[in-house]
């Protein structure tokens, strides 16, 4: 089960850097970055595909999803100076909240 988190980790960071150069390629015009974001995100998929096998997959897309809003919030305030305001920061505390929630529960039925 680690074995999978490991997957579904590797799969968030590879959407992640791949989201992250989006504004690098500045509309796919630029071409070394939008190969490396296309390899970024066929890799996320492709590390998605031996989550989704292991975990539900409302649960899969509700982790790699949320942590990836929060990652990229962050990352774009660090590297592009985009702002954040209090209340997207609150919301992004209770999408990790949330997630952590989700999957410290997720094996529990209703």
């Amino acid at each position: 089960m680690l074995k999978t988190y490991f997957f579904l980790v590797g799969a968030i960071i590879c959407e992640v850097c791949g989201t992250m150069l989006l504004p690098v390629t500045q509309n796919f015009t630029k071409v070394t970055p939008t190969v490396f974001l296309a390899v970024f995100y066929l890799s996320a998929f492709y590390l998605l595909t031996f989550v989704v096998d292991k975990l539900p997959i409302a649960i899969v897309y509700g982790t790699w999803s949320g942590l990836g809003i929060f990652t990229i919030a962050i990352l774009g305030y660090i590297f592009f100076k985009q702002s954040l305001s209090w209340q997207a920061i609150l919301g992004m505390f209770f999408i990790v909240v949330g997630v952590t929630l989700v999957n410290m529960y997720s094996s529990k039925t209703i």
